[in-house]
C-alpha cells in the first residue's frame, strides 16, 4: 500500500514544482518572437505554418498548466495531448501529462509519460520525481527509491531546490523504513495521512510567498 504521509508530501511538492516552473523567463522570449514576427502566408507558407504551430503550442501549454493548478486534470490532459501532437519532442509536455495522470490516480499511464520525458531528455529532473510518485502508487517502492535518488542526484545546488531535495530525502527514508517494517496498520496510516497533509501544506515553500498575479508560465522549446 502507499505510504500515506510521504504521498501527501510529494503531491504538495509536485504543486510546488509547478509553481517553480512559472519563474522561468522561457515563455517571455517565445512570446516576443511570435508577436514580433509577421510572416506573409503567401510568400512563405511553411514558415507561417511553423509560427502558427508554435503559437498554439504556447497557448495549449499555458492552458494545461492553469488546469493543473486548478486540479482539473482531465482538461489539462486534453490540452497536453494536443501539445504533444504538435511538439512530440517537448519533454515538459510529457512531464506535465504525467502530473495530470497522477492527479487522476492513473499511475501506470503517468509512469509511461514520465519515462517518455526521460527518453527525450535524460536529465529532466522533475520527471524522476513524478516517476517516483507513480511507482509508489503502483506499490513498487524499490523502483520509487531509485527514481527519487536520481532526482536528488540531478537537483541543482541552489536555494530554490533545497525544499524539494528535503522532501525527496524524507520520501526515501520513509520508503526504506516501510520496506523494512512492512505496511502500517490502517488506523496509524489514517492518522499520519491527516497530520502529514497539514504539515506539508504549512511547510510549502509558497505558503507565505507574496501573490504574483502577473506571473508567466514556463514554455520550453522542443528538443531538436
Amino acid at each position: 500500500r502507499m505510504t500515506a504521509v510521504v504521498s501527501v508530501i510529494l503531491m504538495v511538492g509536485i504543486a510546488a514544482l509547478l509553481v517553480a516552473l512559472s519563474r522561468s523567463p522561457g515563455l517571455a522570449s517565445l512570446e516576443a518572437k511570435t508577436q514580433i514576427a509577421k510572416i506573409d502566408p503567401n510568400t512563405n507558407p511553411s514558415a507561417h505554418a511553423a509560427l502558427a504551430r508554435e503559437k498554439e503550442v504556447a497557448r495549449r501549454f499555458q492552458e494545461a498548466v492553469m488546469m493543473l493548478h486548478a486540479k482539473k486534470y482531465d482538461f489539462a490532459a486534453t490540452a497536453l495531448h494536443r501539445v504533444i501532437e504538435l511538439a512530440p519532442r517537448m519533454p515538459e509536455a510529457y512531464v506535465n501529462m504525467g502530473y495530470a495522470l497522477l492527479g487522476l490516480k492513473q499511475y501506470k499511464a503517468a509512469g509511461d509519460f514520465f519515462n517518455a520525458a526521460i527518453d527525450i531528455r535524460p536529465y529532466q529532473g522533475n520527471a524522476y520525481w513524478g516517476l517516483a510518485v507513480s511507482l509508489e502508487g503502483m506499490h513498487d517502492l524499490e523502483g520509487a527509491l531509485g527514481a527519487m535518488r536520481t532526482y536528488i542526484h540531478l537537483a541543482p545546488s541552489d536555494p530554490n531546490s533545497q525544499d524539494y531535495v528535503r522532501r525527496a530525502r524524507s520520501a526515501i527514508w520513509e520508503w526504506e523504513t516501510t520496506l523494512k517494517r512492512g505496511p502500517l496498520p490502517p488506523e496509524e496510516a489514517e492518522f499520519l495521512t491527516k497530520n502529514g497533509k497539514e504539515w506539508a501544506e504549512r511547510n510549502s515553500p509558497d505558503h507565505d510567498a507574496p501573490e504574483a498575479p502577473h506571473q508567466q508560465e514556463l514554455l520550453m522549446t522542443p528538443v531538436k
